[in-house]
Order: C-alpha cells, then sequence, then structure tokens
C-alpha cells in the first residue's frame, strides 16, 4: 500500500510533485484557443487530466484573488515597468495591465477568475482525481484599497505628517470616510526600498493577527493549502527589526504569527516563499514546505562542488524544502540554464528529497518571463525537446521508488583526475529495490567512482538506465570494493534502477 500523509480528506505523497499556474493569463491562453472568455467554471476537464496524468499531486492556482484597483493604476502610470512590459508583451495595451496578485483588494476571487463556488468546484475535480489545490496567502501586506484600510487603520503601520515629510516614498496618503487622512506605510522588506502599491500590516497588533487568520480560515473553505507570500517578513525577529521604530507603543507577542495560524489549521499545507536561510526556522513553526532558494542559485551560479555541499544537509531538513527552477518570480529555465543543463537540473528537481516545484510553461520550454501586473504575454511555440525530456522525467520521478524509500547521497571517489567534483550521485532505497541518479552538472566530460551502489545480496549487480533503456552486470563484491565506474558527458545523466540477476 502507498504511504501518504493526511491532509483531511486528501492524502498526498511524501515528496509530492506541485504545478503552479498563473491563473489569469492561462484563463487568457485558454479564451485565445476557444475564441470565447473563459473563467476557472469553464475550464475543459482534460486540463486536470492531464496534470493527473503526468503525475502531479498540487496544482497551485497562483493570483486569484481580487486585484487592487489603486495598485493597478500605479503599474499603469509608472514608466519605470513599461520595458518589462514591453520585453513579454511587445505593443501591451492600458488594459493588458491587471495590476499585482500580491496586492490584494479584498480575499473574495477576482471577477476575471471566478467565484468561491468555482474553487471549490475546482478542489472537488482535483481530488476527484487525486490532487489538491493551493492558493495564495499574502500576510505581509494589502493593497490601499483593502477595506480594512479604512474601518481598521489601526491594523496598518501608520506613520506621522512628519514621518511623511521625512520619506514621502515610504507611504501611501488615504483619506477616510470621516475626512481625516492617515500617512500608511507601504510594504517592505529590510533589505530593499518600499513596494509602491501595497500597504504594511502591523503583526504586533494581537487584532491584526486575528483577522487574518480569519482570511485563512476563509481560504481554507475552498481549497488544501496556502503558498505563503515572503513568510519570514512576519517572523516577531524580521518584524520587529524591519518595523521598530513605528512600534514602541506594542509589546513584543509572546507566540510567532505562524504558530497561531498551524494551530488553527492543522491539517493544511503550509508551503513558505522564504529567503535569508530561514527555511530551518519556518519548518519549526509548522510549514510543510520551505522554497529552497539556495539550491536554485548554486544551480544558477555556483560549481557542482557548491551545488552537492548543498544536498549533504540533514535529510530530514532536505524533506521539507520545495526545489524548484523557476517560478513566477524568477526567469524561465530555458532562458536561465543552457539546453543541456536545463534537463539535467531538471532531473535533479525531479529526483531530490522534498516538494519537486514546476511552473507554467516550463515543462514546455517557454523563456518569456511574464510580469505579474500582466494579464497575457506574447505567444511562444512549444519546445517539443523540452516537452519531450520533462515527459519523460517525471515519468521517472513518479515511480514509487522516488517517494517511498530512503535518500542517500554518495560519495564519488578520483577516477584518475579531478573531474569527479563536477558529478552528484545519490541513490533511493526500501525493501523493493534501488535508484541510483548520477548527474554531470559541469562543463566537461567527469569520470569518478560512485561509492555505495550496490542492491541486495547476489553475486553480480544489473544496472539498467531508465531514460537510455541500456543495462550492463557487475560483479557486486567489485561495485563494494572500488565502487561504480561512470563517465559523462557534460551535463549528461544516468538514472539506474539496481537489481540482481
Amino acid at each position: 500500500m502507498r504511504k501518504t500523509e493526511n491532509l483531511g480528506k486528501l492524502s498526498y505523497r511524501p515528496h509530492p510533485h506541485l504545478y503552479e499556474i498563473n491563473t489569469w493569463v492561462w484563463l487568457e491562453e485558454l479564451s485565445a484557443g476557444s475564441a470565447r472568455r473563459i473563467t476557472l467554471r469553464d475550464v475543459p476537464d482534460e486540463h486536470w487530466d492531464r496534470l493527473r496524468s503526468l503525475g502531479f499531486d498540487f496544482v497551485y492556482l497562483m493570483g486569484v484573488w481580487r486585484r487592487s484597483p489603486i495598485g493597478r493604476n500605479i503599474f499603469r502610470t509608472n514608466p519605470a515597468e513599461f520595458s518589462a512590459f514591453d520585453a513579454a508583451l511587445p505593443g501591451w495595451e492600458i488594459n493588458d495591465v491587471v495590476g499585482s496578485p500580491y496586492s490584494v483588494q479584498d480575499y473574495t476571487p477576482d471577477p476575471r477568475i471566478g467565484t468561491f463556488e468555482d474553487l471549490r468546484e475546482v478542489r472537488t475535480k482535483l481530488r476527484s482525481r487525486g490532487m489538491g489545490l493551493i492558493l495564495d496567502f499574502v500576510p505581509n501586506h494589502t493593497g490601499f484599497d483593502h477595506p480594512w484600510v479604512r474601518e481598521h487603520p489601526e491594523r496598518y503601520i501608520l506613520g506621522s505628517q512628519e514621518d511623511f515629510r521625512r520619506d514621502p516614498d515610504a507611504f501611501y496618503l488615504v483619506e477616510n470616510d470621516d475626512g481625516r487622512s492617515v500617512c500608511v506605510a507601504r510594504g517592505k522588506d529590510p533589505y530593499f526600498a518600499p513596494w509602491r502599491d501595497v500597504a504594511q500590516l502591523n503583526y504586533l497588533n494581537p487584532d491584526c493577527r486575528t483577522g487574518m487568520i480569519e482570511v485563512l480560515k476563509t481560504i481554507a473553505s475552498c481549497c488544501d493549502g496556502v503558498r505563503c507570500d515572503m513568510a519570514m517578513l512576519v517572523t516577531n525577529e524580521v518584524f520587529s527589526r524591519t518595523w521598530g521604530n513605528f512600534l514602541t507603543s506594542w509589546p513584543a507577542p509572546a507566540t510567532e504569527f505562524w504558530q497561531e495560524a498551524v494551530a488553527q489549521l492543522p491539517e493544511f499545507l503550509w508551503l513558505a516563499e522564504v529567503y535569508w536561510d530561514m527555511e530551518w526556522k519556518m519548518q519549526q513553526l509548522g510549514f510543510n514546505f520551505t522554497y529552497d532558494k539556495r539550491l536554485y542559485d548554486r544551480l544558477v551560479g555556483s560549481s557542482p562542488r557548491e551545488v552537492r555541499a548543498h544536498l549533504i544537509a540533514d535529510v530530514g531538513y532536505q524533506n521539507k524544502l520545495a526545489r524548484f527552477l523557476e517560478n513566477h518570480d524568477e526567469p524561465r529555465a530555458a532562458a536561465t540554464f543552457p539546453r543541456g543543463k536545463s534537463a539535467a537540473a531538471a532531473l535533479l528537481l525531479s529526483t531530490l528529497p522534498g516538494m519537486r516545484f514546476y511552473h507554467h510553461g516550463q515543462l514546455e520550454g517557454r523563456k518569456i518571463r511574464v510580469p505579474m501586473p500582466l494579464a497575457r504575454a506574447a505567444e511562444e511555440p512549444v519546445d517539443h525537446g523540452t516537452l519531450v525530456a520533462y515527459q519523460q522525467i517525471l515519468s521517472l520521478a513518479n515511480d514509487d521508488i522516488f517517494h517511498n524509500a530512503d535518500w542517500k547521497l554518495l560519495e564519488i571517489r578520483p577516477a584518475g583526475d579531478d573531474s569527479n567534483n563536477d558529478l552528484i550521485a545519490y541513490r533511493w532505497r526500501n525493501a523493493n529495490g534501488c535508484s541510483v541518479i548520477v548527474v554531470n552538472l559541469g562543463n566537461r566530460a567527469a569520470q569518478g567512482m560512485v561509492q555505495g551502489t550496490d542492491s541486495g545480496t547476489s553475486q553480480k549487480c544489473i544496472y539498467r538506465d531508465a531514460l537510455t533503456g541500456k543495462q550492463f552486470i557487475s560483479d557486486r563484491a567489485a561495485i563494494m570494493r572500488e565502487g561504480l565506474y561512470v563517465k559523462l558527458d557534460p551535463y549528461q545523466v544516468h538514472a539506474f534502477s539496481v537489481q540482481a540477476p
């Protein structure tokens, strides 16, 4: 019987596969293809069937909540944004700029997307196919036209007139219904300038926390989990460090917001966007999975040895990392990695422990990153070579051995030179078998002696490469004594199934 983890009535595999969809852009694509306006209600079942056939456990519909009209206008009138719009959609028009999905006016579905009923119907369809639905939760901020700005301004960071005059770019002036004006701080993290389109919530205010937990309960009524935007910003330490000058009248909370939230929804799946080496802390606060940005950065710009060093971390920690080659915040993988390296990195992503995170358009080899405020992007042809490679990799990664087995990073000893440093190898092993993955992340041919690849007690071991179908038989005693010799061209891989004759 397949090992599962309980998620209410939904069960999911260890090391699940998640597919992120830019919902607005996707619906525009579907509408263009059918010559009618399609919302979530109208999405043909064949699209959900395809995702199930590819082995996805979760569908993350990014950007379903009502977007801020104030935020939309800010993007439509800011020339600094236009070059990115030009690159993604030459000839774009004002109406193509629909605002950021992370500047939320209200946690109700945007009319372009659908309704709460539609979301619940999508969840039902996904669950009937063994998949779960993930939606956004934006804890740090709202749009400036969120109802709370006027009804509960104390839930935000507020500045004085002097604060506004000293740093006008850090605040947005809002006139309340009684005619009084308040200076609401623009949302930010401590390392960058404020985001112009969002209002900063005050997480030292217990009423703000209570309100956001009620928002989470509303979201939970129509999905199975949340992807939490910039989740580390509302931890007590980071929040106080960022906003301490405005918080002198608020005592430090006794608990973390995330502890309170997870306790209210313990069967939810919690995925944190998190940086600054705070992944472990967020896992300790209750997150099931946390972004693995460090692996992404090392794959993009570091040596294979540094990638391997990242994989030495405790397996229990790695089991809760969400691995990705692209998402809505990163450039397209096909535009970032050389073609050969992209396939090698994709195999690595798909067979490491943790959540395997894929993005709308990644499988088709798209190269145009869509800026968040845009409703659509320029059309791109499918790169059939990339699509076939991903289909093969996903078929492999859906094998039970990569979900219900013990993972171990393997040592690779030199075989005449230092090129073994470009190789990464690991194995998955359970009572039913063993699989060994070897990846050459270097731009030169590499060879080495991989240790610990034997399986069973037979005198011989059969190594069959699941990607090529080639196989060879080796003496088990020699493998145990010397290791498995491998030689791979740049960015080539082995995916061995190890069996007895």
